[in-house]
This record gives C-alpha cells, sequence and structure tokens, in this order.
C-alpha cells in the first residue's frame, strides 16, 4: 500500500508539474522577431515590454508602441485596449509594462508593409508610474558658471560698440 501511495503521490505531482508548464506562454523577444522576420511572419507571438509615447487612435483601433530593451515594435490593438494604459514611458514616466499576445506581420499589406503585431489579447503586467530626474548639482554649477561668462562677454561687447559709436562722432 505504501507504494502504491507513492506512486500516486509521484504522478500528481508530475501530473501537476505538466500542468503548470504547459499554461506558461512563451515570450518573445523583439530583436528576434525582427531578425527572423520571415520566420515568425504570420505566427502568434507573445512579447512584454514597456508601452512608450503615446496612443494613437484610428477609429475602433490604435496604435501603441512597445519596448522590450531588445528593441520597438508597433501593436495595433482595439483602442479600448489601448485607454486602459495608464503610463507611457517619456522623459517624465516608466511605462505600463504589457504582455502583448498576436499575430505578427513581417509587411502587414493591412498597414502599408509596415512590420507590426496585430493584439489578440494585452495585460497589465506592472502599472508605470512617474519619474523625478533631478539635476545634478555639477551641472548646476557649469550652469552658472557658462552665465556668468556669457553676460561678461556681452557686457564687453556693449562696451566695446559704444566707444565705437563715441570715437566715430567726433
Amino acid at each position: 500500500m505504501c507504494k502504491a501511495l507513492k506512486a500516486m503521490i509521484i504522478t500528481a505531482l508530475l501530473s501537476a508539474l505538466f500542468v503548470i508548464s504547459a499554461g506558461a506562454v512563451e515570450v518573445t523577444d523583439i530583436n528576434s522577431l525582427i531578425n527572423e522576420a520571415e520566420a515568425f511572419n504570420g505566427q502568434s507571438v507573445t512579447i512584454e515590454g514597456e508601452a512608450l509615447g503615446e496612443v494613437l487612435e484610428r477609429g475602433e483601433y490604435a496604435w501603441v508602441n512597445i519596448s522590450d530593451g531588445t528593441n520597438a515594435i508597433g501593436i495595433w490593438m482595439k483602442a479600448e485596449d489601448a485607454e486602459s494604459i495608464g503610463y507611457f514611458g517619456d522623459y517624465k514616466h516608466i511605462g505600463d509594462t504589457l504582455r502583448i499576445s498576436g499575430i505578427f506581420s513581417n509587411n502587414c499589406t493591412e498597414h502599408g508593409g509596415d512590420v507590426d503585431i496585430h493584439c489578440a489579447s494585452m495585460s497589465i503586467e506592472k502599472a508605470g508610474y512617474s519619474v523625478k530626474n533631478a539635476v545634478s548639482q555639477t551641472k548646476t554649477v557649469y550652469a552658472a558658471v557658462l552665465l556668468c561668462l556669457a553676460l561678461a562677454m556681452a557686457l564687453i561687447y556693449f562696451r566695446s560698440v559704444k566707444r565705437r559709436k563715441g570715437s566715430s562722432n567726433n
């Protein structure tokens, strides 16, 4: 009975591992999609990356750019999905991290031959946030010194112009 119980436990654990691994979706990096575009053309892919820039709405659909650090790509998605994105990456923000599954096109006939992904599903994996970029003290000192030099040069220039005008009047 002990051997049968052990065999059942091992079988249950192996089955659970198989179910967990079968549910995992392989994320492809964007650079691989670009470099191996012919192989991925028309295939269902999943990518994960930061939403950048802003939504470009086109009626019921919209363009969103995604970067995973290796490269960036345009995603064609429903406008309502794009509206759920809270932050887009720029100088003052880290964009939401999105997981996009859809069909990769090496030369999308619907969009003038562009490389893109037509989104089938989107999820926000990590919310974006605002960033504060403090100006370094070194840059502040350099700016103050350069301002003083510019003012000194302007003063010297205007004094020399005033002298020339004064000497030409005599």
